[in-house]
Parts: C-alpha cells; sequence; structure tokens
C-alpha cells in the first residue's frame, strides 16, 4: 500500500475540502427551514392581530423579523455567504436586461436638429441595435461619410471633430453610470436582498432581483423617473426633542419584557445593539443605553459633535423603521417632518456598516427639475473636493430666496427618499450657481455630480429581456433538476454495472466524486447554481462515464493479447489517455468560448460544464485507476464485462 500512498493521500484531500466547502451550504439549508417556519408563524400572528395590513407592510414587518435573527446569529450570514447560491430560475424572481437609450440621449444634446440630422441618428439607432458599437461612433462615421462637420450640431464651430466626438463619449458613458446609479439606489430602497445589478457593453444593465415577483412594480422601479429634491433639516434642538418623546413612548410600550418590536427575542445592547461600542465611528455617542428603559436610542446613536445626526447599524435599520411606523409613535411625530437615512452607509473596518439619519421637512423646499449642470472639480483655494450645480432662472429665483431665509442651517439633497449629501449654507446664492463642499475625495464628489444630474433618468431605459420566475416553479424546478440527475446518474450507473460488471462498479463510485467536486468548487467560488447548470452536470456524468468507456475498452484489447490484468490497466491507461485529453480539451475550449460570449443561462451551463470535466478526468484518471491498482495487489478478480 505505500506505493499508492500519496495518491490516497490527494483523493481524501479533495474529498475532504470538497465536503468542507459544501458544509455551510448544508448548514445553510438546515437554519433556512428553520427561518422559514419562524416566518411562517410570525406571518400568521401579525395577520391575526392585524388583519388590515397590506403585502407590503407584512412584508416589511417578516423583513424586520428576519433581520432580527440573522442580527442575533451572525454565524447565520457567514454560512450564507459561503452556500451555493440558486439562480432566479431556481428560487424564483426576476431578471431583466436593460439598455439605456443613448440615441435619444445624442437627440436632446443636438444643436437645431434637422431632417437631415434625424434620419442619420435614426440610422445609427437601427445599426446600433444589432451591433456591439456605440450609437455615437456609428453617428460619428455616418457625418464623416456625408462631409458633415460635428460642429453643425454640436459643440461650438471652433471645436474639432475628435473633441466633439470625445466629449459626446463621455455624455453618453455618464448617462449609463447615472442610470446604474439610480436604479441601484432604487432597488436597495425597494428592499430587494442579495440583488445583483452589472453593467454589460457599453449601454446594457442586467439586474437580477430574487424573490420580486411583481412584475409591473419592478418595471416601474427601474424605468421611473427620479425623484431629486432639496429639503431642510430641523434644528438639533427640535430634532432631540422629538426623538426623546419617541423613545419615552417606546418605553412605556415595550416595557421590560425583553422584546423588539417583531415580539422576537433580542441580545443585550450592551454587547450587540450599541454603534458605540463596536465601531470606530469617532462621533458617536459612547454611552450605553438600556433596550428596555431607551429602546429608541439604543439603536439610534447621537453624535457628538453637537447635531442631532443620528448613527444606525445596519442590521437594526428595518427594526427602526418598524418602530417609527408604530400608531402611537407616529402621533408624537410632527406631521410635517419625516425620519429618512443616508443613501451609502459608513463601513467600518470590521465590516459594519451604519447610516446616518435625519430628520427633515417633509415637503420639498425645491425639486430637481431646475437644475441645468454640475460638474465635481477641486478649489483652487483649499485644494478641496467641491461640486459646482447650475440652475435655470426659475430655480435661481427660489434658491436665493431659501439659502437667504436658512443661512447657518442644513439641506438636505436627497434622491428617492435617501439623503445623499446635507451641507450647510453659507450665504444667500444668487444668480443660480452654487458650490457645495465636505466632499472627502474625488469619488464622493463625482457621485454627488451623478446624483445632482439625476432629477430624472438622464436617457429612456429600454427593456430588452425580462424572465420572471415563481417561487413554486423554482421549487420545481429544483426537483425536477434534481430528480433529472439522479435519474441521469441511475441509467449510467447500470449500464456501466451490466456491461463492465465490477470494473463498472467502480467507475459508479468513482462518478460520485466527480458530482461532489463540482459542487464543491462551485461552493468554493460562491458561484451560482443554475438550471443551465444542473444541464451541464448531467453531461458531465455522460462525458465521465464515455472517459471510462474509453479505458475499458482499452483494456479489454490488451487483455485479448494475453496480458496479466496489472499490465493491461497500465497499457490500456496508458493508450487511451490521447483519447481522453483530446475529446475533453475540445469540450474545454468549447466551454470558455461559451462563458466568454453567452449570457446568464449560457454562462451558467458552460461554467458547470467546464468544472465537471476537471473533475470527471481526476475521477476517471486518479480515482478510479486508484482503486483498479489497489484491487490488484490485493489480488482481487477485476472483471471488464
Amino acid at each position: 500500500m505505500k506505493e499508492f500512498r500519496v495518491r490516497i493521500i490527494m483523493v481524501l484531500a479533495a474529498i475532504v475540502l470538497a465536503l468542507y466547502l459544501l458544509y455551510p451550504t448544508y448548514i445553510d439549508y438546515q437554519n433556512s427551514k428553520d427561518i422559514t417556519k419562524i416566518l411562517d408563524e410570525k406571518k400568521s400572528e401579525f395577520l391575526s392581530s392585524n388583519p388590515e395590513l397590506t403585502t407590503n407592510q407584512l412584508n416589511k414587518m417578516i423583513r424586520v423579523v428576519e433581520d432580527s435573527i440573522l442580527s442575533a446569529n451572525p454565524d447565520i450570514l457567514k454560512d450564507r455567504e459561503n452556500r451555493i447560491k440558486l439562480g432566479l430560475d431556481l428560487q424564483g424572481g426576476m431578471r431583466v436586461v436593460l439598455e439605456v437609450n443613448t440615441g435619444e440621449l445624442l437627440g436632446k444634446l443636438a444643436n437645431n436638429p434637422d431632417d437631415i440630422f434625424k434620419q442619420i441618428l435614426a440610422e445609427a439607432k437601427e445599426e446600433a441595435s444589432v451591433s456591439d458599437e456605440s450609437v455615437v461612433d456609428i453617428l460619428g462615421r455616418k457625418l464623416t461619410e456625408k462631409g458633415i462637420r460635428f460642429s453643425r450640431y454640436f459643440g461650438t464651430i471652433r471645436q474639432e471633430d475628435d473633441e466633439i466626438l470625445s466629449g459626446l463619449k463621455e455624455d453618453t458613458d455618464d448617462a449609463v453610470i447615472r442610470a446604474l446609479e439610480i436604479i441601484r439606489n432604487r432597488v436597495d430602497q425597494y428592499g430587494v436582498a442579495e440583488p445583483s445589478i452589472q453593467r454589460q457593453g457599453s449601454r446594457r444593465i442586467i439586474v437580477e432581483l430574487p424573490g420580486v415577483a411583481r412584475e409591473e412594480e419592478a418595471k416601474r422601479l427601474l424605468q421611473g423617473t427620479a425623484l431629486l429634491e432639496f429639503r431642510l433639516l430641523k434644528e438639533s434642538d427640535f430634532t432631540i426633542s422629538v426623538m426623546q418623546k419617541i423613545d419615552a413612548v417606546l418605553a412605556k410600550t415595550i416595557g421590560t419584557d425583553k422584546t423588539d418590536t417583531t415580539g422576537t427575542e433580542t441580545v443585550s445592547v450592551n454587547d450587540t445593539s450599541s454603534a458605540a461600542s463596536d465601531t470606530n465611528l469617532s462621533d458617536i455617542d459612547t454611552q450605553d443605553f438600556s433596550e428596555e428603559e431607551h429602546p429608541f436610542f439604543s439603536i439610534a446613536r447621537l453624535a457628538q459633535d453637537g447635531s442631532a445626526d443620528a448613527y444606525v447599524k445596519g442590521s437594526d435599520k428595518n427594526k427602526l423603521l418598524l418602530m417609527l411606523s408604530r400608531p402611537e409613535v407616529r402621533k408624537v411625530i410632527p406631521n410635517n417632518v419625516e425620519f429618512v437615512f443616508s443613501a451609502k452607509p459608513i463601513e467600518q473596518e470590521d465590516g459594519q456598516k451604519f447610516y446616518k439619519m435625519y430628520l427633515v421637512s417633509n415637503k420639498p423646499e425645491l425639486t430637481g427639475g431646475v437644475i441645468t449642470d454640475a460638474q465635481a472639480n477641486i478649489d483652487p483655494n483649499t485644494t478641496a473636493w467641491i461640486v459646482s450645480m447650475t440652475m435655470n432662472s426659475e430655480g435661481s429665483t427660489d434658491w436665493a430666496r431659501i439659502t437667504g431665509a436658512n443661512v447657518g442651517k442644513r439641506i438636505a439633497i436627497m434622491l428617492d427618499g435617501s439623503v445623499f449629501s446635507a451641507p450647510v449654507v453659507r450665504n444667500k446664492i444668487t444668480g443660480g450657481r452654487s458650490q457645495i463642499e465636505g466632499m472627502a475625495n474625488m469619488e464622493e464628489a463625482k457621485l454627488l455630480e451623478i446624483i445632482l444630474k439625476a432629477g430624472a433618468l438622464p436617457a429612456p431605459v429600454d427593456i430588452l429581456e425580462e424572465r420572471t420566475v415563481g417561487p413554486s416553479l423554482g421549487e420545481d424546478s429544483i426537483i425536477k433538476g434534481f430528480r433529472s440527475v439522479v435519474l441521469g446518474y441511475v441509467l449510467v450507473v447500470l449500464f456501466m454495472i451490466f456491461y463492465y460488471k465490477r470494473s463498472g462498479t467502480v467507475a459508479a463510485a468513482a462518478l460520485v466524486f466527480s458530482i461532489l467536486f463540482i459542487l464543491g468548487v462551485l461552493a468554493g467560488f460562491k458561484a451560482t447554481l443554475t438550471l443551465p447548470g444542473i444541464a451541464g452536470i448531467i453531461l458531465t456524468i455522460g462525458m465521465a462515464v464515455d472517459a471510462n468507456v474509453l479505458i475499458f475498452e482499452r483494456i479489454r484489447e490488451e487483455m485479448a493479447t494475453g496480458k496479466t490484468i496489472k499490465a493491461s490497466i497500465d497499457s490500456g491507461f496508458a493508450r487511451a489517455y490521447s483519447a481522453i485529453i483530446d475529446s475533453n480539451i475540445t469540450t474545454f475550449f468549447t466551454g470558455i468560448i461559451l462563458y466568454q460570449f453567452g449570457t446568464g443561462p449560457i454562462q451558467g451551463f458552460a461554467l458547470t460544464l467546464m468544472i465537471g470535466i476537471a473533475a470527471s478526468l481526476f475521477s476517471a484518471l486518479v480515482i478510479n485507476r486508484l482503486v483498479l491498482d489497489i484491487m490488484t495487489a490485493k489480488g482481487i478478480e477485476v472483471t471488464i464485462g
């Protein structure tokens, strides 16, 4: 056995590693069943106590319960991050492919477009719809072919065509970035768990929304106009007074039963709920509050800079919103104000995220429709990043009135209900041009520039493709996919055992490890398993058998010449290597091409196919060979049909 020691260790190490990588998936599956059971019970409780709850309200309350469970058990989140994720076709949800209509944007940017320009632009848009070339490049090429200078429709007469073309490319690219940022913000506000929002190519955006089945609502979310508002922040004294009233009401309501607003048990705030106890933010109040005596301030921790800004841990955000939605709490909050959160969290070194919470007027002083331009640049006097914005004449008049009446106060710049910045008004601003200070870096300044320009989507967003899978259909896909794998495996095993006897049994056992290795690699790379991915696994089973068939037939040929079984096995494997490697390498390269140029389901199929090829080769050439060699060494009869 010493001669096999290295190979045995290699095989055992591969098996142990695969099981180790799959362990979080197994644990998450068990946890998910327990959490689902709890949530179903809570849903029944909520409906029985308040039958008038809308679906949206019920979903928010259930999400709060789930968040409280996850925040109290961080190990569940850790396992969830390392599990094999299921695609939308298996867990249900929506997948939408959007395209930013940059052609419409060019039509808006053009100066005095005539019929000639409109015809050329229409041709460019039509050509771009069937190619990867950008509308800007096609339009530029067509204008050049007709001998028309770009300055006739864009830029100034002093600019060269290349300069104008470069500016147009920058404008269209900026439009896609702005659309991506707006869509990302909306999806975050919508409350989708584990959404995926990616840019593809020059003008496409792919959005995956697990668990979202309301098709029309999702369409409005992705295609509607963004709402940019300027709202006044309330004075610190007023805000703190409101917070104290809320805290007092909640303390009376919750009492000392050690349950949160969802009715689920909570952990001591001194250890987990206090933002100050486990964050490096220097301006959070470090005083610890008892959750029973001060339920509001145990979650919303005040800043030490004298403002009434509060910091809320990301895992407590929904819990706090549910507190604020209680009828007894709404009575002590003035009708003309509301609490809102920052759009972007502050992330700490330990990975925790905190949102700033503000109290603002519920009516905007100004909306984003008056902004004509915004630009991020460096202040030459201070070398700090600032954002300059320009308003139209109507906006200039209103802005001068608003800033003049609120010098020294803060104004929140909000997009779709979230605060992106809350600068202080230094003085009355006339002329419609003003600048916003306090940017930490270029990225923050650029983001605010995008937001200020995002009063509406910069260009129409068209839906090119959409797929909706309901939860029941996704569950049905999992069941049928699992049955297909089992059926395919059973049929292959029966054939191998019937045709190759004991050697076929060895090959069938090695095939189990192939599937184990595939799932282990998927878990290790945190890949997503889709229905086409399951098809790739089924195809892998057939390809693994193909390698074994080549090997066993070669061994048969060698045994027919009178060689011993050991010599036949050695020679059979050696002669089969070239054919096995050639066929699998060819298929592997095909998988690379499919993965590189395919999208969505095609990529899922290609990924599992490539992983399956590598796993099946290891099983056939290493595990299968090892078992046959051990059987031969121990004198166990090896039958090849």
